[in-house]
């Protein structure tokens, strides 16, 4: 579809309708009958990646099988109930505010009995190793989240970003015999939160984990080895302001923004009460407060993409942040530090009266950005409880834009009414029994983990991942990102409805294809 999606666009009396014509061809696509088909894959000579790219070659019009489907079909031929037991660990973790899916946890699995990040070396494992394999994986995760909930205030899905780091977590704390001590738990979660803002695991995820699992095979020196590959793949690993350029909910430096709330001395600008990690609880506590408000931005004909820069966010309790309303800075920022002297230090606001006006708004935003890099390079610098010479050096790529211009990334969720109305679609998707999709997809280069897009809601490996092919839901977006996510393969929808409509006919009602795979 992403090429005839490509072909209307480029003529102008059609490129204004382009989310009209992806909806109607969901729509078509979708009533297609689809004929059951089944195949045996079978043979001693077939290894793990043979059977993956037959199945992919027989199927080239569906969906594409991946390793992890094939290594846990063979793990539940030997133990029936795996599948089970892995759905309740990550039910545990959804109701602890984390979503992840099945080919994620088997991931940590395979790390932590074999070291490796592809699944082939997990095939010839027995029952019991896969079993205690989980258990193992299962602790260190939940030691991994705790270190970056507690530490880092990380502490809900949305600001879980690099979570394909957990797993070398996972396998590093496996391999210890003794409790970390502050300086390496503070080292390794300064390489998970570089991880993380530089879109390491975004791209190639096997070859990136295999090669940071190589760095931490032996214990002694693996994290500095770890740290000093990462510097290697990126240049230096300080932040400039250029980094907070970003806008939307799912810009890679949102957790970013958030962990520095949390970890550091900010203060709710109604309380006054400092907003630490430990002190609120989980996000739901806490709301995106637009600094500069929606209303009066596009008002004064802002962009979209403006009035939702990053570095227009900070975080408010929910009263705070309605007591507030949409009065411009200029009127309610002398009132709150009257009542609270220095809460809008905490929060890294400008002290110049002259930036809170609307028509200085940019001027805001370049002065904040500058405080916000300042900020994270000191918080970083304190993990390495000073050894700095992690954040110094040459940059690998200039990442800075030209003036007068923003880090392009395209797509994105831009306010909580937006929000809203995806959760009400994740709910619905769960309530028939489907998992949960990507909230703020971060589709980015597969060779350079370069952030492209970000997708409002997605499965990147389909809504089943053995039946469907990738799907994204993308509201109120432009042209560019629907072609995008289309010429990438994903089925697009532009309205809740036609999702549910696809949901209903294609994923819930339809005959799938049924594939066998036999000995291997």
């Amino acid at each position: 579809m992403g090429a005839y999606i490509t072909r209307l666009s480029a003529h102008p009396e059609h490129s204004q309708r382009v989310g009209d014509y992806v909806s109607r061809l969901s729509q078509l696509i979708s009533i297609i009958d689809i004929e059951l088909h089944i195949d045996e894959v079978t043979g001693s000579d077939k290894s793990l990646d043979v059977v993956v790219d037959i199945f992919n070659r027989v199927n080239s019009g569906g969906t594409k099988l991946s390793k992890g489907d094939l290594a846990l079909a063979k793990i539940c031929a030997e133990w029936p109930e795996a599948r089970g037991e892995m759905k309740s660990r990550i039910k545990t973790w959804h109701d602890a505010g984390y979503d992840f899916d099945l080919d994620w946890l088997l991931r940590s699995v395979n790390t932590v009995v074999t070291g490796e990040a592809r699944f082939i070396y997990l095939h010839d494992r027995g029952t019991q190793e896969i079993k205690d394999g989980l258990s193992r994986a299962t602790k260190n995760i939940n030691k991994a989240l705790n270190m970056i909930s507690g530490r880092l205030g990380l502490d809900h899905d949305r600001v879980l970003f690099g979570r394909y780091a957990i797993p070398v977590m996972a396998r590093y704390l496996d391999q210890r015999s003794e409790p970390l001590n502050e300086f390496e738990r503070d080292k390794l979660l300064f390489w998970y939160l570089q991880s993380g803002m530089w879109g390491r695991f975004s791209g190639s995820t096997e070859s990136f984990i295999d090669q940071d699992l190589s760095a931490i095979e032996q214990i002694p020196g693996g994290l500095d080895r770890l740290l000093e590959q990462l510097r290697v793949w990126h240049g230096s690993l300080d932040v400039e302001p250029a980094h907070f350029d970003s806008w939307s909910l799912g810009a890679r430096f949102y957790p970013v923004l958030y962990m520095l709330t949390r970890m550091g001395e900010s203060k709710d600008w109604g309380t006054g009460l400092p907003l630490k990690a430990g002190l609120l609880g989980q996000m739901n506590t806490l709301e995106v407060h637009h600094i500069f408000p929606k209303s009066k931005l596009y008002s004064a004909n802002f962009s979209r993409a403006e009035v939702n820069a990053l570095a227009n966010f900070c975080f408010l309790t929910k009263d705070t942040n309605l007591a507030i309303s949409n009065r411009l800075p200029e009127r309610y920022f002398p009132e709150v530090e009257a009542a609270q002297s220095g809460s809008l230090e905490s929060q890294w606001i400008p002290s110049d009266p002259h930036l809170w006006k609307v028509e200085n708004y940019l001027d805001f935003l370049e002065a904040r950005k500058d405080l916000l890099a300042q900020e994270t390079n000191r918080r970083l610098a304190d993990l390495l409880h000073g050894d700095r010479r992690w954040l110094e050096g040459r940059r690998k790529v200039d990442s800075r834009p030209a003036p007068d211009s923003q880090i392009k990334v395209l797509g994105g969720i831009s306010d909580d009414v937006e929000e809203r109305v995806l959760e009400d679609l994740q709910r619905w998707v769960e309530e028939q029994g489907l998992p949960r999709g990507n909230l703020a997809y971060d589709f980015a280069d597969e060779l350079t983990g370069e952030q492209k897009a970000v997708f409002d809601l997605a499965w990147p490996q389909g809504i089943q991942q053995e039946l469907s092919q990738p799907v994204a839901v993308l509201l109120n977006e432009s042209m560019e990102v629907v072609i995008l996510a289309s010429s990438a393969g994903y089925r697009c929808f532009t309205e809740t409805t036609d999702f549910k409509r696809y949901v209903e006919a294609e994923v819930l009602s339809q005959a799938q294809p049924v594939y066998e795979v036999g000995p291997v």
